[in-house]
């Protein structure tokens, strides 16, 4: 969709003059006109005043998506590159207005983050920076992309460059899609809303210093979903207390928002969102309050449920947990746990995909169990024989827990009273036959 792009700069910002300068000079024109570029139409507005007491940027720009070009100060300074949305969650003494947020355009954010982590100058950090400062009268979409911290970096010709280039990068591209999130807990510069930014497609928008908690309530959360039009929520929750998670956990539950975790944003990656939800409903449903895990799952589709022999896959688990999980990693499925966390033997994937993945799950348990001594097989039947010592044979042979007992485990003969007590003589087998229709073909 062709969009109407305000670029917005104050003639007072060195760091934003210089961004400009790049631009123009990349876009090979004075700024005096719009400029049509991937398949967007681009207007630059020059201010004299500083951006962040700038309003009615609605009417004056025209515009359906406004980036503001800007430097960033620090009271410790380092080199930094940095993008994030304006608001303020208590009084605004930074512009705008008090307990009020600006639109947000978390896709576009996250791309240009995107973007700037590959073109920065050595030695710049990325980052987004959590919800501060004005304007926050925005209702069109709109974000700050910053250099900084101090005057070396706001004119430091590289560095406008990166940002320009990456700006330019993420226009040509004509669109932009994404998770759109709202994030709660971190420092100023959202260390892990970042980090997960960088490697999934969570596209933050407000994001909630972690001092700013106690401001949090009903009224905010609902306007920070409003002006980031969010699919979801996340808590940094190493950077919170336990009182303040619980708190937020259920503001969002109020919300029906779902609430993710930094792992399963990564994991859903690869997913359209309206499959993932789908995923969710469907897994609710089958293990009610379960939470998923989505494996090798990418794309889209008609998820559905299947299950293989619960006794097979749980005897599968206690025979060689990790290399049964290794290998469900690597296959399109989601897995299931319940809200104690335990794992249950039931699978998600899309339809298509059933009949092999029901194959490959009996096989690769087959071959798992196939591994043991005591597993035999005999037509459809698949018998496992499992020996263990008997405490109460031991005892009744003078044995007590301790070393003797440990030696004996080992397959080593112990003496007691004069007597040699072979480790057979304290065994018992137990053996259990499983039934797998076809049980020759997965050999």
């Amino acid at each position: 969709m062709q969009m109407l792009i305000a670029i917005v700069s104050s003639s007072l910002d060195p760091a934003g003059t210089a961004i400009r300068k790049s631009l123009l000079s990349m876009l090979g024109t004075d700024g005096s006109e719009d400029i049509v570029y991937g398949g967007h139409t681009l207007r630059f507005f020059e201010t004299e005043d500083r951006l962040i007491y700038e309003n009615n940027l609605d009417e004056r720009t025209g515009a359906d998506l406004v980036i503001f070009i800007s430097r960033h100060t620090s009271k410790n300074p380092f080199p930094a590159l940095t993008v994030h949305v304006t608001g303020n969650y208590g009084d605004a003494a930074l512009g705008g207005e008090p307990r009020s947020l600006a639109a947000a355009a978390p896709e576009w954010i996250h791309a240009v983050l995107n973007e700037l982590n590959k073109k920065a100058p050595t030695d710049y950090r990325v980052s987004y920076e959590v919800t501060h400062h004005g304007p926050t009268d925005l209702k069109t979409p709109s974000f700050f992309v910053e250099i900084g911290s101090s005057e070396k970096e706001w004119a430091d010709e590289n560095a406008a460059k990166a940002v320009a280039s990456s700006l330019l990068e993420v226009l040509s591209a004509g669109s932009v899609s994404g998770i759109r999130i709202i994030g709660f807990g971190g420092n100023h510069y959202a260390a892990r809303e970042t980090e997960t930014a960088l490697n999934s497609n969570a596209a933050f928008g407000h994001i909630v210093h972690t001092r700013n908690i106690p401001l949090i309530d009903r009224a905010m959360v609902a306007q920070m979903i409003e002006r980031t039009s969010a699919d979801a929520a996340y808590i940094d929750k190493k950077a919170l207390k336990g009182e303040d998670v619980r708190k937020i956990e259920e503001l969002i539950s109020e919300t029906g928002l779902p609430l993710l975790s930094e792992g399963e944003l990564r994991s859903i990656s690869g997913l359209e969102w309206n499959t993932y939800l789908e995923i969710r409903k469907i897994a609710g449903a089958a293990v009610p309050g379960c939470h998923v895990e989505v494996r090798n799952l990418k794309g889209a589709g008609v998820p559905e449920t299947f299950q293989v022999d619960r006794e097979l896959i749980l005897e599968a688990i206690k025979a060689d947990k990790r290399d049964f999980f290794n290998n469900v990693d690597k296959m399109p499925v989601v897995c299931l746990y319940s809200a104690d966390g335990n794992f249950q033997p039931i699978f998600i994937s899309y339809k298509e995909n059933r009949l092999q993945l029901i194959n490959a799950l009996i096989t690769l348990c087959v071959k798992i169990l196939r591994k043991g001594r005591g597993t035999t097989v005999e037509g459809d039947l698949l018998t496992l024989k499992k020996t263990r010592l008997d405490p109460r044979k031991a005892a009744e042979l003078g044995i007590k827990k301790g070393p003797l007992l440990g030696e004996l485990a080992s397959g080593r003969e112990v003496e007691v009273d004069g007597r040699k007590i072979s480790p057979s003589m304290v065994l018992t087998v137990e053996e259990k036959t499983l039934r797998i229709p076809g049980l020759e073909g997965y050999l």
